[in-house]
């Protein structure tokens, strides 16, 4: 066929794709069937009206950026923005509209759904709906929902090799991983028992859809945290038309698949398999520098979604990682051994979590869910001491193993366009054990000198009432009550909040609450005088804070605005040390494990306080920007009854975001993203590098606890992305130049106890991470 007129061709050469969804209630959650969708500007004409399932389908809709409008008599307009369209995948969406109050004025009320406002209603202030859009585009996060966290306003991220996430001075033991619901272990390869972040992650962009993230003063639906909550969603697999994936990058090999499960389309599967690109490349016999010492991960996410017509949804999703590494120093040669001995280290660690949910709704606005979950994670540690001439000795194993069960349920009901209620109830029991092995002054006879299996059960329940007193002015009063059965602790804890929209331009927003944690020591073993074993820190109270946040919002236009928060965080009952010492478990969570502290009380101390500042230009006419500056304080007290500078207490953090995208004819687009970032240095505590000397071992100067400080951390990111649309597949590429100016940020520091000689590594230097997509 020969076009001989250049608007038919181009017409003729247009591809398309269709959008689809449901739209529902956004209080109650059911369904809102005679809903107008359409495309807004450009062709108007492409529109639909969901049916009684609530779903809609617009078809013929042309690749690109584009924007939906949904509108229903009574609710407000919402209008979802920089939709990505492509040839290859349809588009699945889930409209939230909000009921309005004074139905009887003329005036229409329209809500554009931007990334500021967050999934949960019921978070107000300090909380950011999390885009896997951005989480792909921002230069920087390698694909991962922690590293673009970081670009946000009172969140650190100053270490290139792990995605650990420091808010507002917290350790990052603080920050709570939610599921679907369902409280998760931490989602990252090459994690310990304790921690909260790894360097590479389990979770896929590719899985998730837009999740929450919060920095502070969270609804009651939270408990057990104190810094943040990720409350991650993973998406349902299309239930209609068979799609895949194929991606290779920084993170590894990648397919994915998702489609019907049954003939009747209604339900679906999603499933997401991913591995080491190192350890790939190793097996094809190719040397990448590591030596022996390979990373080696692999990991799945996968969610098969089962609507039925009279008995409510059906849904199970799980994520599973495994990892490891092999330092062998006894296959490195002499150069290894030229002090006589070295030891092989090897880790592994293993995370898993599977869910199953049933959602049923009894009429059209009261629900309930039922949820059961099995959690778990394993981390082992083995060690051989190799010499000349000698045969292997094995001198240190560790193995920690958690498992949790839970079970909880939650009901929701929409009393009226004003009054909104949420309560539930969860339990979780979780399993420790903990083996570990070791020589003793030069023994070659093994010494178990930990060996524990005990069971602690935390049970929590929340109820949160939302109350609208108008079409501008909403609150939030909830409860949350936790009790841990292990020592008999119980806490409760109101949390408020209240959103004034003064006009379309400016809102006001206050949050308050009390928020508690479980403490991460309650088994570490010690041995008394009569060489028994006792648990000193059973009986330790969960650690406890007061939180504040004042928020406001001025929004120039749709697409800009500048936000500001002023917080405070004071913390008491953290966990310190019955002698006077500098000790907090405060500063927990700086290092790969935790502390292994006994006879520890409840009298520490700990305060924070600082201002955020966000000025962001959303996606428009394809360009892009976000600048966010937080100034703070974080302060400690331990037993000495000293205040200290906390490990975290980096006292600011600059971030600054942009991009630009280029359209490259009918079928293909380019775009330039950068970040460039500025914080302060982690505090340490300096060497006592006489006592090092003496003693043979590293021995810090306690009473000079964090006391100085590293070089502020600078790093300049660059990323260049390109996308081209076949008839039915789509390819990007992404090459994204790490810290271009290789600048040297401090890693870690290191003593010879022999010498007296310090050492300093580095982070990572400049690193192009180039990654390819097609799905299709």
């Amino acid at each position: 066929m020969v076009c001989t007129a250049t608007a038919a061709c181009a017409q003729h050469l247009q591809f398309t794709q269709t959008i689809k969804g449901v739209v529902i209630d956004e209080q109650s959650g059911n369904i809102l069937s005679n809903v107008t969708v359409m495309i807004e500007g450009g062709n108007t004409s492409i529109a639909g009206i969901t049916d009684t399932t609530g779903a809609f389908k617009l078809k013929n809709v042309p690749i690109g950026r584009q924007a939906i409008r949904a509108s229903y008599i009574g609710y407000e307009d919402v209008v979802i923005r920089n939709i990505e369209v492509t040839s290859s995948k349809e588009v699945i969406l889930d409209i939230r509209l909000k009921e309005k109050i004074s139905k009887l004025q003329e005036v229409i009320v329209t809500a554009d759904r931007q990334k500021n406002r967050p999934v949960n209603e019921a978070a107000v202030v300090s909380a950011r709906q999390l885009s896997m859009d951005e989480a792909v585009r921002y230069s920087g996060t390698r694909n991962d929902p922690s590293r673009m966290a970081q670009n946000f306003a009172g969140v650190s991220g100053t270490n290139d090799a792990r995605n650990d996430i420091i808010i507002r001075g917290n350790s990052s033991s603080g920050v709570l991983w939610r599921m679907d619901g369902i409280d998760i272990p931490n989602p990252n390869h090459f994690s310990t028992l304790g921690s909260t972040g790894g360097p590479v992650t389990i979770l896929n962009t590719n899985t998730l859809k837009n999740s929450d993230f919060l920095t502070g003063a969270f609804p009651a639906q939270y408990g057990n945290a104190l810094a943040g909550v990720f409350d991650l969603r993973m998406r349902s697999g299309n239930n209609e038309k068979y799609e895949f994936l194929a991606q290779a990058g920084f993170n590894g090999f990648e397919f994915a698949s998702e489609g019907p499960l049954t003939k009747e389309k209604r339900s679906s599967f999603l499933v997401d398999y991913r591995y080491s690109l190192v350890a790939t490349i190793q097996a094809l016999g190719l040397d990448v520098g590591t030596g022996s010492s390979t990373p080696y991960y692999q990991d799945v996410n996968f969610k098969v979604n089962v609507p039925t017509r009279r008995a409510g949804s059906f849904s199970w999703f799980g994520l599973g990682g495994e990892s490891h590494i092999d330092f062998n120093a006894g296959n490195q040669g002499s150069l290894y051994l030229r002090n006589g001995s070295a030891r092989d280290r090897f880790y592994q660690s293993l995370t898993g979590v599977t869910g199953f949910s049933h959602q049923y709704f009894f009429n059209p606005n009261t629900s309930g869910k039922l949820t059961f979950a099995v959690s778990g994670f394993q981390f082992l540690a083995d060690e051989d001491l190799v010499e000349l001439n000698k045969p292997r000795k094995n001198v240190y194993d560790l193995k920690d193993r958690q498992i949790r069960y839970s079970a909880g349920y939650s009901f929701n009901q929409k009393i009226s366009s004003r009054n909104h209620l949420t309560t539930g109830m969860v339990a979780d029991i979780n399993r420790l054990s903990m083996t570990q092995d070791e020589i003793r002054n030069g023994d070659s006879i093994q010494a178990r000198v930990v060996d524990l299996r005990k069971t602690a059960t935390l049970l929590k329940a929340f109820s949160n009432l939302g109350h609208r007193f108008s079409d501008k002015l909403s609150s939030n009063l909830g409860l949350c009550y936790q009790w841990l059965t292990l020592n008999n602790t119980w806490s409760i804890e109101p949390r408020l909040n209240i959103k004034l929209e003064i006009d379309p331009y400016h809102s006001l927003a206050f949050g308050a609450g009390l928020h508690s944690q479980m403490q991460q020591v309650y088994f570490n073993q010690s041995t008394n005088a009569a060489g028994q074993i006792e648990l000193t820190n059973k009986n330790l109270d969960f650690v406890r804070s007061a939180q504040s946040v004042i928020a406001y919002d001025l929004n120039f236009s749709k697409y800009l605005r500048l936000k500001t928060e002023i917080y405070g965080q004071y913390i008491y009952h953290a966990a310190v040390e019955s002698i006077p010492s500098s000790f907090s478990m405060l500063n927990a969570g700086a290092d790969f494990q935790y502390p292994n502290k006994t006879h520890l009380v409840n009298n520490g101390k700990g305060y924070n306080y600082g201002l955020e500042v966000t000025l962001e230009r959303f996606l428009h006419q394809k360009f892009y920007f976000l600048i966010t500056a937080s100034v703070f304080e974080s302060k400690y007290k331990g037993s000495d009854g000293i205040w200290r500078n906390t490990t975290f207490n980096s006292n600011y953090v600059t971030n600054i975001l942009g991009g630009k995208e280029f359209k490259l004819g009918i079928k293909s687009s380019f775009g330039i993203d950068t970040k460039f970032a500025v914080a302060g240095g982690q505090r340490y505590t300096p060497f006592d590098i006489a006592a090092s000397r003496s003693r043979r071992r590293v021995v810090y100067r306690e009473n000079e606890a964090y006391a100085l400080q590293n070089n502020p951390y600078r790093r300049w990111d660059l990323k260049f992305s390109y996308t081209r649309n076949g008839k039915s597949t789509t390819q990007k590429l992404f090459v994204d130049l790490q810290n271009i100016t290789n600048y040297n940020n401090i890693y870690i520091r290191d003593l010879d106890p022999q010498t007296g000689i310090i050492s300093e590594s580095y982070q990572i230097g400049f690193f192009p991470n180039i990654n390819y997509q097609i799905t299709f």
